[in-house]
């Protein structure tokens, strides 16, 4: 079993991929794959969420964050993939 486990669900609906959805994908690909990280980190994507007025939205094991910039979604997974 692996330890600290990390999903990602990421909305990927028109609203949240322009306001900023769209570089935390990129930039979590790339901590993933630089870091050996595909065991520990699983990315999902919705098409909406339904809560555009609030978006970028993502969910962090099973937390719900809204209006984060992608660099946010970044410190986020790093603490939870150190606990």
């Amino acid at each position: 079993m692996v330890e600290n486990k990390v999903t990602v669900e990421l909305c990927m609906g028109s609203s949240c991929f322009a306001r900023g959805n769209s570089s935390a994908l990129v930039e979590l690909e790339s901590l993933i794959e630089n870091n050996d990280l595909g065991d520990r980190v699983e990315l999902v994507g919705h098409l909406c969420l339904g809560k555009c007025n609030s978006g970028p939205h993502v969910k962090i094991n099973g937390v719900e964050y809204s209006t984060v910039s992608s660099d946010c979604v970044m410190d986020i997974v790093r603490k939870e993939l150190e606990k």
